[in-house]
């Protein structure tokens, strides 16, 4: 007897994929996917970047710049879809440049506050993208 085929996963379907999460700044994401694709994924992403260039025996003043470089981007796409579920400008992004409270600012608003009921001026509510 042949077991059932597995399910086809389609990555062109899903609503967020990863590129479009990290290169994308227009759109909405609900909080588990700021956790997941943003904070831990990058998070991964750029450690194992360090690790890499730490093995390549880059000087680490050097490393750290080149690896906070390449995360800007992402870092910041991920934030502007967040700010933009809780029906905010992407502009306040540019919190993260407030050395620590900047960040602990946007870790928390980003990710403990809800995002805004129903569609707003940013789009459809994540689950409906």
């Amino acid at each position: 007897m042949n077991a059932p085929a597995a399910p086809r996963i389609d990555l062109a379907d899903d609503p967020m994929p990863p590129w479009r999460l990290w290169l994308d700044p227009r759109g909405r994401i609900d909080r588990a996917t700021f956790w997941r694709g943003g904070v831990l994924a990058l998070l991964g992403i750029a450690l194992l970047l360090r690790a890499l260039l730490d093995i390549a025996r880059w000087p680490p003043d050097e490393a750290e710049q080149w690896v906070s470089l390449l995360m800007a981007w992402p870092t910041a796409a991920v934030s502007a879809k967040r700010w933009h579920d809780r029906d905010r400008s992407a502009w306040w992004v540019l919190l993260l440049l407030l050395p620590v409270v900047g960040v602990v600012w946007l870790l928390a608003d980003n990710g403990f506050v809800r995002g805004s009921e129903g569609p707003n001026r940013y789009g459809p509510p994540p689950a409906e993208a």
